[in-house]
């Protein structure tokens, strides 16, 4: 593991404790096995030591960590797996883009932005806010001195302007 591998996964099995345990317990058909087996996978986090390999996928590296430790616990209790259990342990699949989707997400990015830059300053200011800020339609009203009315229809025109032309884009 790199050195800020450990807290890294350490957090992720934390903040998303409950996707894991909900993704293990259908694979293995048992929740208390999956949440068994994460307590393990902590365990063996907080217990390692660095061994210098880069992480790519936290959520990939961790679902194989508890796989292999729910068959550990399986074997512990004298009890082991069916075939198509472990199989299906051990294909879970990288949840990650590979490559292709990553250029293809970034050529998207490219042509949303170009887009955006065409689109009048209020309209982009508008979209900009209200969906990559979060910021509510009224508050981006009262930021930008206009009524709640006239943001819904500057985000209605600017969603209709990309949609079309995100959608040429792609062709």
């Amino acid at each position: 593991m790199s050195d800020n591998a450990q807290p890294v996964l350490l957090d992720y099995l934390t903040k998303r404790y409950g996707e894991l345990k909900l993704r293990l317990a259908r694979v293995l058909r048992n929740a208390d096995l999956a949440g068994d087996a994460l307590q393990d996978t902590w365990l063996r986090l907080q217990s390692q030591e660095d061994e210098g390999a880069a992480i790519q996928s936290p959520r990939a590296y961790l679902m194989r960590m508890a796989a292999n430790a729910a068959v550990d616990i399986q074997r512990r209790h004298g009890q082991s797996l069916p075939h198509e259990d472990v199989s299906a342990l051990l294909d879970l699949a990288d949840p990650a883009p590979g490559p292709m989707q990553v250029v293809e997400a970034r050529s998207d990015l490219g042509v949303l932005v170009r887009l955006l830059n065409q689109l009048p300053q209020r309209q982009r200011e508008v979209i900009v806010l209200v969906r990559w800020e979060g910021m509510p339609q009224k508050e981006v009203a009262r930021k930008l001195g206009v009524s709640l009315r006239t943001v819904e229809m500057d985000l209605k025109r600017a969603h209709d302007y990309l949609d079309v032309r995100m959608l040429h884009a792609k062709k």
